[in-house]
């Protein structure tokens, strides 16, 4: 397994709305590709507080990218990020890195 490891900053006032199509958009239109969040997070304590982390399972690279590609190209997906985004972006900048984990890792 690998995991992606996804961090959105978010534009000041609009993590609300980000998690919003995350909970009632995002992650219905994944389960139809097959796509499998390992989890979300939003900063406690510490630097970005309007940042959302989270991190997706894998099987391989190619798995990845033929499953983020359909993701990407579904009409249904465009149609959701464009409603929420009807007032304006709601995502400043996302970080991706993909991770391995060790052999000593409780997530493998």
């Amino acid at each position: 397994m690998i995991y992606e490891l996804r961090i959105y900053q978010c534009i000041p006032g609009k993590l609300p709305a980000l998690l919003k199509r995350f909970e009632t958009k995002t992650l219905d239109i994944w389960k139809k590709h097959g796509i499998r969040p390992a989890g979300f997070w939003t900063v406690l304590i510490g630097e970005g507080n309007n940042d959302l982390h989270y991190l997706l399972a894998w099987e391989s690279l190619a798995e990845r990218e033929q499953k983020w590609n359909a993701f990407q190209a579904d009409p249904e997906w465009h149609k959701a990020r464009d409603e929420s985004e009807k007032d304006g972006l709601l995502i400043a900048n996302i970080k991706t890195s993909m991770l391995r984990p060790t052999a000593f890792s409780a997530i493998r």
